[in-house]
């Protein structure tokens, strides 16, 4: 049975690495067959259900593959019906939120397979580029096509793993042509990686753990490759997990978000450091505030509602904008920023910095913060919206807070439909870390954060201190994503097709950035040392920013119905 089992599971991780190699199309627009309310869905269900649970999993029955993989896709045919009128009852999101069916999830095995598929192409241009050939002009490869390369062979290769042994010994031969020494050992380190999460996936703890003992003596959170740093990390999570599954630890998640509590804590020059060498932020900031500056072109009164801001840099370029206007004098730029009560000093020195540069501009202009205990206690009369003010959101990364609080979604959506702004910007993780399912989790959440090691390893990668503090804050995302299940979980990124299912059924419009605004972004990106790496590309009406061709970011503008 347990053999069966493990058969099962295998096929699934297996068929999700080999969807690691389709078009990068394929693979980023979403295409994880969970519709945009179940994924911002309530971690339980109408009756008090916990979901997601690793009991659960096991009293799942495995579907046929093509069944699995039917119900894999989308919905397509589903239809976003606005309700025309709001109260309690009708307000829409607000049963969606709450009703997630987690028996239509794909089970496990099935998804994974699926999400390899994704990839086949990926590997086929690996293979065109000579990776897997000798080549006597070789360049280092990046972090993600490690893993890629690693994914294929893993795929290829899987049946020779040997359980019988506590490690395999090289199952698949050190010397993959065209890479150099240190890439096979690399490569060959993440397959034992790929093997641990497969057997974690399928409750077989004990080989798993075998596995894990060589990821963990064989890499290192800092004098590594970027490679050996992710490795270390999601075998930490992977090692978590396993104890918790063994009953060794009885620890329990915190109610707080670990990964948004580091963030905070970042210190300035940290902070600097990498605001001035990577190209993300800035790109996409100069993209929203330049959206922000036409929306309200022609006003004379400006209220930015700031969701949870911690420096405000946006801020000091938003103010330059507003100055250089010619026709249309600023009147009052009022600033509101929304934030907890333990970031009170932070934002209150946020809120001294910008005061004293709007009056270098001689900027009339106001700033307020609106402190809660908890974001469900967001009211409207916290913001005091003045007359003839023209109120634009600012979203830097806030709302992948709310998605494991739907009730706290739902007020926020409230709030801020009543306030009637002329635009909102919206930027988020543009990845999927909220599958129900470990396996889907873990190959997702792999892909995503090589891609993100490798920017770091390349933009900062003489600013150690500075980078392990960022990889610190990575690693408690990537130990939320692997090792934690249910509730605990707090990290649930979503990609940019789930958050329009989710924005539509709240009666809001995506509107496209001007000419002008991609200009901004392709000319920032232009000013940083490494910009070439740091892709910008159109997904429909928003912009995705990544490192080498993976997306990280999204950026998008929406306007209320």
């Amino acid at each position: 049975m347990e053999l069966d089992q493990f058969s099962s599971t295998a096929l699934n991780l297996r068929e999700i690495l080999v969807g690691y190699g389709s078009t990068q199309e394929d693979v980023f627009q979403g295409k994880e067959g969970f519709s945009g309310m179940e994924l911002l869905g309530s971690v339980e269900d109408e009756k008090g259900t916990k979901l997601f649970e690793d009991e659960d999993h096991k009293q799942l029955q495995e579907p046929q593959v093509d069944k699995l993989l039917e119900e894999f896709n989308y919905d397509h045919d589903m239809q976003l019906k606005p309700t025309p009128q709001f109260d309690e009852t009708t307000w829409p999101g607000k049963h969606d939120l709450e009703s997630a069916e987690y028996n239509n999830h794909v089970p496990p095995s099935l998804s994974s397979l699926e999400l390899l598929r994704n990839y086949r192409s990926r590997f086929k241009r690996i293979s065109e580029q000579n990776i897997t050939k000798p080549s006597l002009d070789h360049h280092q490869i990046s972090t993600e096509e490690i893993m890629r390369v690693a994914g294929a062979r893993y795929v290829q290769y899987s049946a020779h793993w040997n359980d019988s042994f506590c490690i395999p010994m090289h199952p698949y031969g050190l010397d993959f042509g065209g890479l150099s020494e240190e890439e096979n050992r690399d490569v060959e380190l993440v397959q034992f990686l790929l093997a641990a999460a497969e057997r974690v996936g399928c409750y077989q703890f004990e080989r798993a753990s075998r596995l894990l003992l060589h990821c963990q003596r064989n890499s290192s959170p800092n004098n590594a490759s970027p490679v050996q740093r992710v490795i270390f990390h999601f075998a930490e999570a992977l090692r978590e997990r396993i104890d918790k599954g063994l009953g060794r630890t009885t620890t329990k998640g915190s109610d707080k978000n670990e990964e948004r509590g580091l963030i905070q804590k970042i210190d300035t020059n940290v902070a600097l450091t990498c605001h001035q060498n990577i190209p993300f932020n800035q790109v996409m900031q100069f993209t929203g505030i330049q959206t922000i500056v036409e929306h309200v072109a022609s006003e004379t009164k400006i209220h930015v509602i700031d969701l949870e801001t911690i420096s405000g840099v946006h801020n000091t370029v938003l103010m330059q904008a507003l100055t250089e206007r010619q026709d249309c004098k600023v009147q009052l730029l009022k600033i509101t920023a929304l934030a907890l009560d333990s970031c009170r000093s932070m934002i209150e020195e946020t809120g001294k910095r910008l005061a004293s540069f709007a009056e270098s501009l001689n900027l009339p202009f106001s700033y307020n913060a609106v402190f809660v205990t908890d974001f469900a206690e967001i009211r409207e009369d916290d913001f005091e919206i003045g007359e003839g003010e023209a109120v634009a959101v600012y979203s830097p990364y806030f709302l992948r807070c709310m998605v494991s609080r739907p009730e706290c979604m739902e007020n926020l959506m409230r709030v801020i439909w009543n306030m009637k702004p002329v635009i909102m910007i919206v930027l988020e993780v543009e990845a999927n870390h909220n599958s129900p399912f470990f396996v889907n989790r873990f190959i997702e959440a792999l892909f995503f954060y090589s891609a993100f090691f490798d920017c770091l390893g390349t933009c900062i990668k003489d600013e150690n201190e500075c980078r392990r503090k960022i990889e610190a804050v990575l690693s408690e995302g990537i130990r939320d994503i692997v090792a934690m299940e249910g509730r605990e979980r707090k990290v649930r990124n979503v990609k940019i097709d789930v958050w329009r299912r989710f924005f539509a059924r709240y009666r809001m419009v995506e509107t496209g950035f001007s000419e002008s605004s991609l200009y901004q972004a392709h000319l920032v990106n232009k000013e940083f040392a490494f910009g070439k790496f740091c892709t910008v590309e159109k997904n429909g009406k928003c912009l995705l920013v990544g490192w080498k061709g993976t997306p990280i970011h999204s950026i998008s503008a929406w306007r209320f119905l």
